[in-house]
């Protein structure tokens, strides 16, 4: 529970530092430049999960599913977010070794 907390308040500190790309397409154009993690909600619709899955896969970023697109809205300050990606590679490594510590548990 702790863990899942910290990923919530480092994505809104990822908001603040500009380090975080919201919206479907926007994020698959980030995939194919610079991101170095995206983050997709557990209630993403299946051809969205298919599509960053495959984009992820093939660019080779980093792809985890952790909460709900309110979960991730409210932790970026807006209503709903169904995929998130990192841009920065300090926030990547903190949210990637916190998210495999919560796919662990």
């Amino acid at each position: 529970m702790k863990e899942q907390q910290q990923v919530l308040q480092l994505l809104g500190l990822a908001v603040g530092a500009r380090k975080l790309i919201t919206g479907e397409e926007l994020v698959v154009k980030e995939i194919r430049k610079n991101a170095k993690l995206v983050i997709i909600s557990s209630d993403a619709s299946e051809n969205t999960m298919k599509k960053i899955q495959d984009k992820c896969k093939f660019y080779n970023v980093e792809l985890h599913v952790f909460g709900t697109r309110y979960d991730l809205g409210h932790a970026t300050g807006k209503e709903t977010r169904v995929v998130l990606a990192i841009t920065d590679d300090g926030f990547a490594k903190k949210l990637s070794g916190l998210l495999n510590e919560i796919n662990r548990g």
